[in-house]
């Protein structure tokens, strides 16, 4: 059956995952970055708005955050679930999520949008700016419980092997973005807020295509398996820890690096940042693709025993990665001020960027080493791991040099050098701890990793 990754060379599954995971995931970037695009080149307005864009991005990362405590939790024991044949059980783990994305989206929205005005300026919004991002907000915040709901469940339709669907889930939602942005944007006249109103009718309509497939895919989901035990719920939130405190950390990261630029470069430096998130989230969308596409070949391998062929997955995804990234850095190097204006046309921004993306950027491909490192920890269900190199990463390394380089006199160029400084030392401690404390041992049948693994 398609869905049975014991079977079949290991790095065909992988790519035949990877890639229309990597397209939809790109297709998902596209809510946001298209958004970014246009209005970065409104007229008279552009690199004030997508200052103020810059600064709602944060909140929109706090809920990809949620999204992924469950998302990212439950479909790694979803997929070794059914490595081992244990259907009820991953039906029961997809329920769960559902419910738990539901009950989360609900109270987020309702806390953002009442304390959204204090929240904007704590993310570095001036009187000027604030103006723009409460525009674009106030109503994205509708759209949070259909945009969790899509992006958390879709990947149960891929790690039930079906790829090409979970990529039709975003792609249909993205198009219809793109198609609506210029035309609330422009035609009705509404600015940043008809960006906002563009994507949560996307969104809206991406959750109802998700629901209808889970209800009628192999493993379903059915209104029992959305009831919700406290025992299942903690296990689900204690593996997803990792991509809730790696995209958690990712908002910590945009909160303090946007209030030390605007303190250090006022606006326009809080606009080369939104450029240089912009820029770096998709180049490191295939990377993520990747081990996306290898983490429910590695669980089902690993919940089968097959544990060659999740060594062999290992080995793919690290050579694979590696090499892109530093592909990536060289594009970067060669053509940053290209870049730059797919973002923006802002004279000021595109004399003032190509420096910051040649900081920002440097040594890239070791973020390869961190996402390997992480993909493996997650997929096989080693929390404690997966969660304290998201820390390590974020929270122990970028956010205190983003704090304290520009205070040794190194201004907004300290902001932009703790990004690489951080893929250095992360991305080589992950990857390190990942081959000698799961992959070696791998080797060493009939040894069974899950005796170890943290509950």
């Amino acid at each position: 059956m398609t869905s049975d990754f014991s079977q079949g060379r290991v790095w065909r599954r992988i790519v035949s995952q990877a890639v229309p995971l990597t397209l939809a995931q790109l297709v998902q970037l596209l809510y946001n970055i298209v958004d970014r695009i246009y209005i970065g080149h409104l007229p008279g307005q552009g690199s004030a708005a997508l200052t103020g864009v810059g600064l709602a991005f944060p909140v929109v990362t706090l809920i990809a955050a949620f999204t992924a405590l469950f998302s990212s939790g439950g479909t790694p024991l979803f997929s070794i679930a059914r490595g081992a044949g244990e259907t009820r059980r991953a039906q029961q783990v997809m329920g769960h999520v559902c419910t738990l994305l539901a009950l989360t989206s609900l109270l987020l929205t309702a806390l953002c949008l009442a304390l959204r005005r204090p929240i904007l300026f704590l993310f570095g919004a001036s009187e000027s700016s604030y103006a723009y991002a409460d525009a674009y907000l106030r109503i994205y915040l509708l759209g949070t419980p259909f945009s969790m709901l899509a992006t958390g469940l879709n990947g149960f339709i891929s790690a039930q092997g079906f790829p090409r669907t979970g990529m039709l889930t975003v792609l249909i939602g993205a198009a219809l973005n793109i198609v609506l942005d210029p035309l609330f944007i422009f035609a009705f006249d509404m600015g940043v807020s008809g960006a906002a109103a563009a994507t949560v009718i996307s969104q809206i309509v991406s959750c109802l295509w998700v629901l209808r497939f889970l209800q009628r895919a192999p493993v379903r989901l059915t209104r029992a398996s959305l009831h919700v035990s406290a025992a299942l719920a903690r296990q689900i939130a204690s593996l997803g820890a990792s991509g809730f405190f790696m995209q958690g950390t990712n908002c910590l990261v945009q909160v303090v690096c946007n209030a030390t630029l605007s303190a250090y470069g006022g606006d326009l430096y809080v606009g080369v940042m939104t450029v240089i998130n912009s820029v770096r989230s998709v180049l490191e969308l295939p990377v993520s693709g990747l081990n996306s596409g290898a983490q429910p070949v590695m669980g089902f391998n690993y919940g089968a025993r097959r544990y060659g062929r999740v060594r062999e997955a290992i080995r793919f995804t690290a050579l694979c990665g590696g090499l892109y990234t530093l592909l990536a850095w060289l594009l970067v190097l060669r053509f940053p001020q290209a870049l730059i204006r797919v973002f923006s046309s802002d004279p000021a921004l595109i004399e003032v960027g190509p420096q910051a993306l040649h900081l920002y950027f440097f040594g890239f491909f070791f973020m390869a080493f961190q996402f390997a490192g992480q993909a493996v920890f997650q997929a096989l269900g080693f929390a404690r791991r997966a969660v304290f190199f998201s820390l390590l990463c974020k929270a122990v390394i970028v956010v205190p040099l983003t704090l304290l380089l520009p205070r040794l006199g190194l201004g907004v160029t300290g902001v932009f050098l703790a990004e690489p400084i951080s893929n250095f030392i992360g991305g080589l401690a992950s990857f390190t701890t990942m081959i000698f404390t799961v992959y070696r041992k791998l080797g060493t049948e009939p040894f069974d990793l899950r005796k170890e693994r943290t509950p």
